[in-house]
């Protein structure tokens, strides 16, 4: 897949990814609307189908609700990419469908930059920059979890 990039720093929390007023739905596309509102308020409105976010450490800290990997899918995010993710958020993305990839690469990918992530040769191709970055691939029973759409429809499967 490739895709462009937004990019977010240290911490950023789920209050940021969603603001707790609009925690009135599940509805993914409903939260969308309201994705980084009050800290990226063009986010919304702006992000493309199959853009990747690009953040530093302790991506989706705060609180445990599964609104906000929620909201990033109903963006159109494909894939979060952080030094580091707070576990309940990284356990939440897998189990809803949203990749996530643990890479130290904030300081090598900018705003926009247009990458291709392989999740199973675990490598990140920068297209803008001419650069390749390698990661640790997630475990394939997680890879078999994101690829049925999360844990739900892979349980379903299972059947």
């Amino acid at each position: 897949m490739t895709a462009k990039t937004w990019k977010f720093g240290d911490n950023v929390d789920t209050d940021q990814i969603i603001p707790a007023e609009y925690l009135t739905t599940g509805d993914a596309k409903k939260l969308a609307a309201h994705a980084f509102a009050k800290v990226r308020p063009e986010f919304a409105t702006e992000v493309q189908d199959g853009d990747v976010i690009v953040a530093a450490d302790n991506f989706g800290c705060g609180s445990s609700r599964e609104h906000a990997p929620r909201a990033l899918i109903g963006a159109g995010i494909s894939c979060v990419i952080a030094k580091s993710f707070a576990r309940i958020f990284f356990r939440n993305s897998i189990n809803i469908g949203l990749p996530l990839v643990e890479a130290d690469v904030f300081d090598r990918i900018e705003e926009r930059d247009e990458v291709e992530i392989s999740f199973d040769e675990g490598l990140i191709k920068n297209r803008t920059k001419g650069e390749e970055y390698k990661y640790n691939p997630l475990p394939e029973f997680m890879q078999k979890l994101l690829d049925s759409g999360g844990l739900i429809p892979y349980i379903k499967g299972q059947k």
